[in-house]
Formats: structure tokens, C-alpha cells, sequence
């Protein structure tokens, strides 16, 4: 079964990412969790984002299209990027969730991908 695990985080996780400082730190750990899914043969994709500043959302509204910057949900923690593994079951997913190397006061959740009926 396959699953996301969707990323937020908080600004200053998304700070880290551009601190001349803490970015090494920040960015180290992300390959070796790349790979360690990838030898592990769950990996199914994923992605990091940018900024939620960065975003742009659509909304239809009566069948016209409303162009806004930014994210649609202002609040504190942002989606910051996702994995889709491909497990056997939610407490594996769990397991993988639960090594993401996110930042202090990130989140990670956990969703089944929807199987559309044939």
C-alpha cells in the first residue's frame, strides 16, 4: 500500500534551510534518509518544496478562478515536502515517519493514497 508522508514545518525549520550556520547540519540528513528508503525498495517518489512564500493558490469560486500568492492556510507550520513509500502496511509507514530528519517543531502525517475504483 502506498502512503505520503507530508512534511511541515514551522518558519524557523524553513529558516534553517538558508542559515549559513545550521545548513550543512540541515540539509545532511536528508540524502541518507533518501537512500536508506531507497535501499529498503519503498521509495515511490517525493519532494522538498519551497517557501510557503513562494506558493501561489487557485480557488474556484461560482466558475471563476481566484489567483492568490501565497499559501492557502496561513498558519504556523507549512507543508515543507513529502515522500511516497510504498509499505506493507500503516504501522511500517509509521516506522519511516518517525525517521524523518525534520526539524525541531516539524510534523510529519501520515496518509493512505487513495485507490480510485476501476
Amino acid at each position: 500500500m502506498k502512503y505520503t508522508l507530508l512534511i511541515y514545518e514551522n518558519s524557523a525549520g524553513f529558516a534553517l534551510r538558508n542559515d549559513p550556520d545550521k545548513q550543512q547540519s540541515y540539509w545532511a540528513a536528508w540524502p541518507a534518509y533518501t537512500k536508506a528508503l531507497q535501499e529498503a525498495g519503498v521509495m515511490a517518489g517525493g519532494a522538498g518544496l519551497e517557501p510557503p512564500g513562494t506558493a501561489t493558490t487557485v480557488r474556484l469560486q461560482s466558475g471563476k478562478r481566484h489567483v492568490q500568492d501565497g499559501p492557502y492556510a496561513d498558519t504556523k507550520e507549512q507543508l515543507g515536502g513529502f515522500y511516497t513509500i510504498d509499505v506493507p502496511n500503516l504501522d511500517v509507514a509509521l516506522e519511516w515517519a518517525a525517521r524523518v530528519p525534520a526539524a525541531p517543531g516539524s510534523y510529519v502525517e501520515v496518509r493512505p493514497n487513495l485507490v480510485v475504483p476501476a
